[in-house]
């Protein structure tokens, strides 16, 4: 009887937050859903919603609560600092944000200065900020335009969604900020330039130097991208790709900006993800596992000769950027504590480990004929979804959400590249916590099987 009367006020409280929820909620990205899940706690890598239903969260959330949920030690780390400082611009500094900008830059293994902001979307802003002006100090005023690449995320303010390559992300918000260009992505399924990878001239990378060269190397400030197109569909570059995008920057003196936000802080299996690839950027744009998505923080990374270039006296060579709550000593301890962890419970090891393991038991399901193509990059993967394999024509819409929520019918949350390309929406993705366990990836595999099944 008191299972049921607990069950009644669930269901009670539940009907009552969801009119409110209606009445008084605009959700992120989704389309209008008159009932969302409501989810109330999390432990490690499940979540529970307001009925009681567990669910494995596949995603992270959005690709972010790497450490897992529940961690009583950053809890505590939180506390701690909100009772000695709980805020303090960094027009001046305070302890956690030091600390903080040093661990940093001895994960990125080379000397950088550290501006803090709050999300991704901040970051690159202000990584941009950075290249245009630094070009200026040095002479080169012409320089301004960002190449990005089709399928690439950046973020969601004018000048971050502008350097993102996925019209329908943009669709109804341009015109957008100028001075941005894209390329083709490395995308060896669906080679833009018809090319098979081992029997071609890596055009992907060499593109590159064509649309510099046409545009005029004087007018190009820097080239933006993610290790791995993550959001836009897990594009996964061939090894030599990244080495020879920095040969080409360095030839015309444009700044490689690498943006970290979902690739980095162990996703990938290293500290970030292009240390995957052995180059090292001009500039570096983290958030999200910063913290583990435990509280708000983001960091553009620069290196330390170009940030040099704004500390003298001229007048108007500071940068003249500011962060509100950017830095704040609340999240910066925690973000320290979050790194702290990662250390010591090797964490970014796990994460390669369970990559491997995902990878290798996503081959269960590489037979289906609604499977095209499955990539991965250390803890994450996206399965492309087709309507056969030999056209590899998409998959239509509804397959894809069938998928999604048969899933989410057995326990377990996986993504999509949602709101991405017209027409190649069609790639499900997995980024779990590093809390993963061996079965839980079997479980998750499992259900994959059982959901495409359905189909």
């Amino acid at each position: 009887m008191a299972a049921k009367n607990q069950t009644a006020k669930r269901g009670m409280d539940k009907e009552e937050l969801l009119v409110k929820d209606r009445e008084h909620m605009w959700h992120h990205m989704a389309p209008f859903n008159p009932n969302p899940l409501i989810v109330t706690e999390g432990n490690g890598s499940w979540i529970t919603d307001i009925d009681g239903n567990r669910y494995l969260d596949g995603m992270s959330g959005i690709w972010c609560v790497n450490i897992g949920y529940g961690r009583q030690e950053l809890a505590d780390a939180a506390y701690e600092q909100l009772k000695k400082l709980s805020y303090y611009p960094l027009t001046q500094s305070h302890v956690p944000a030091i600390e903080l900008s040093k661990k940093i830059s001895d994960w990125l293994g080379g000397d950088y200065r550290i501006f803090f902001s709050n999300s991704g979307s901040e970051a690159n802003e202000v990584a941009f900020k950075v290249a245009r002006q630094y070009h200026q100090y040095k002479g080169q005023s012409h320089r301004y335009k960002v190449i990005s690449r089709y399928r690439a995320y950046h973020g969601n303010s004018m000048g971050s969604l502008a350097a993102t390559g996925q019209s329908l992300r943009k669709a109804t918000y341009e015109p957008l900020a100028p001075g941005f260009l894209h390329v083709s992505p490395p995308y060896c399924y669906r080679c833009s330039f018809g090319k098979t990878y081992g029997q071609c001239n890596l055009e992907c990378a060499e593109i590159f130097d064509e649309v510099i060269n046409w545009e005029g190397a004087e007018t190009v400030a820097e080239v933006i991208m993610e290790p791995v197109i993550t959001g836009g569909g897990v594009i996964v570059p061939p090894p030599e790709y990244l080495p020879r995008v920095r040969e080409i920057c360095d030839k015309h003196g444009v700044l490689l900006h690498i943006d970290e936000v979902i690739c980095g802080f162990g996703r990938s299996g290293r500290k970030f993800g292009h240390q995957n690839f052995g180059v090292q950027p001009d500039i570096v744009t983290m958030a999200a596992g910063i913290t583990s998505a435990y509280l708000p923080l983001s960091a553009t990374a620069v290196r330390a000769e170009i940030a040099d270039t704004f500390m003298g006296s001229a007048q108007n060579q500071h940068f003249r950027h500011i962060s509100t709550f950017g830095g704040n000593p609340v999240a910066c301890a925690l973000a320290i504590r979050n790194m702290d962890i990662m250390d010591e419970e090797n964490l970014i090891g796990k994460a390669d480990q369970l990559g491997s393991e995902l990878r290798e038991k996503l081959a269960a399901i590489a037979d289906h004929p609604n499977v095209g193509d499955i990539r991965s990059f250390g803890f994450l993967a996206g399965i492309e979804m087709v309507e056969d394999k030999e056209s590899k024509e998409a998959a239509a819409p509804d397959k894809v959400v069938k998928v999604i929520n048969e899933c989410k019918s057995r326990g377990l949350i996986i993504g999509k590249n949602g709101d991405t390309i017209p027409g190649y929406n069609n790639i499900l993705t997995l980024s779990p916590p590093f809390s993963t366990t061996s079965e839980e990836i079997d479980f998750m595999v499992r259900v994959l099987k059982e959901a495409f099944a359905t189909l």
